[in-house]
């Protein structure tokens, strides 16, 4: 069932990408077409209900930073929030990381009715990836995005949760955090946002032009105006003064920044083994991922000297099985590939196998300013002074 739904999620990517052809495709897209007005009209609506206040934010009483983007997918935004909560850790915050943590699945028993009337209604508590001290949750339970944040962020709480709010409270009760980094937060506007940074694709600024669910844009482009800094991702140094200009007509006064993924070295993703990028060169690889946009990261790969001989690409936050990794590696062996390289958001998803002949790395990147580094500085500066104020304990009860 599982890889079912896998293939129809690849099928509707394909789709709404105008990847697929023919008569069906054409006439699920004419559908989709018609069902992205009524998602305009629906996002529109919630906007002006908040800023009516007829639906009403809450406010936690500590500074809340919200990462996010337009589209769905794609922008590389698990980097940007590890570089802003190490950054923010640095000037003094006590920081949680709150995420949605899509595709992840709670394990704990769900509660009966009789259970819930008894507990007069009371929720489960949120999940805790990292309490800022140990990895508490493994990937499925906690998201594969969640726990690579918390795997490499020592000192920062990541905690996952549908309900952001709850999630603070908890943070904040139990975890004495004083910053609320939310991680994909630009639409939870149920919780009041200090600061609004969005991310821009540079390869696909804003997706396919078209809204959910006949493109990849949440919002319309015009939504830029909510943003306080406009990080543009997947730089190659080339100048965007064409996208800047774009960006300009949704929003004149947010500071932009440009920067890019920038790879570090390769980790072997089953022992404690670092190669440095060098080994690249000229390598044959089987590449595996299953992300938004592979080809950006094929493209990553090609620029670093290597040779892609095999690649298979999955749908996005795919939970590989020990016989698709098996039979893919295989593969590999056969066609006398010297390495399997992924991404490390994928590493963290891939099953234990027994070892073949052929080793398999991940990528590890991290986010490099190459436009602005003045305005990160300040930003990060604005953020971490002055200290903010804890609301009494009786506004929590």
């Amino acid at each position: 069932m599982p890889r079912r739904l896998d293939e129809l999620e690849q099928y509707a990517i394909e789709v709404i990408l105008d990847k697929r052809h023919g008569f069906r495709a054409g006439l699920l897209r004419i559908a989709l077409r018609f069902l992205s007005f009524l998602y305009l009209a629906i996002v529109q609506a919630r906007l002006v209900l908040y800023r009516k206040r007829i639906l009403k934010e809450r406010q936690l009483g500590c500074l809340v930073i919200s990462i996010g983007n337009l589209t769905v997918g794609g922008t590389g935004k698990t980097p940007v929030v590890e570089k802003f909560a190490r950054a923010l850790q640095k000037g003094g915050r006590r920081v949680a990381i709150l995420s949605r943590g899509y595709k992840s699945v709670d394990r704990r028993p769900k509660k009966t009715l009789w259970e819930n009337f008894l507990a007069q209604g009371s929720e489960n508590p949120p999940r805790v990836v990292s309490d800022g001290k140990s990895v508490l949750l493994d990937s499925a339970t906690a998201g594969d995005e969640p726990y690579m944040l918390a795997s490499n962020l020592r000192g920062v709480a990541v905690v996952v949760d549908k309900n952001r709010v709850k999630a603070g409270l908890h943070a904040l009760r139990e975890l004495e955090v004083d910053t609320l980094v939310l991680d994909d937060g630009l639409q939870y506007l149920h919780l009041k946002h200090r600061l609004d940074i969005v991310l821009i694709d540079r390869q696909a600024p804003f997706g396919n032009e078209h809204l959910l669910p006949r493109g990849t844009l949440r919002e319309p482009p015009r939504n830029l105006r909510r943003a306080s800094y406009i990080f543009i991702t997947k730089c190659n140094g080339e100048p965007n003064e064409d996208l800047i200009q774009r960006i300009r007509r949704y929003n004149r006064t947010a500071e932009i920044i440009e920067c890019r993924h920038s790879p570090l070295y390769l980790r072997h993703i089953y022992k404690d083994e670092r190669l440095p990028l060098d080994y690249l060169q000229g390598l044959y690889i089987g590449s595996l991922c299953g992300i938004a946009a592979p080809e950006s990261f094929e493209e990553g790969l090609h620029n670093l000297g290597a040779k892609i001989e095999l690649s298979r690409h999955f749908a996005d936050h795919h939970r590989y099985t020990k016989r698709e990794l098996s039979q893919f590696l295989q593969r590999c062996v056969r066609r006398d590939v010297n390495a399997v390289i992924t991404t490390e958001k994928d590493a963290v998803r891939f099953p234990v196998i027994d070892p073949l002949e052929v080793p398999v790395y991940y990528l590890r990147v991290e986010i490099e300013i190459l436009s602005g580094q003045e305005t990160w500085e300040q930003c990060v500066q604005r953020i971490c002074t002055p200290p903010t104020t804890i609301l009494p304990e009786d506004y929590f009860r």
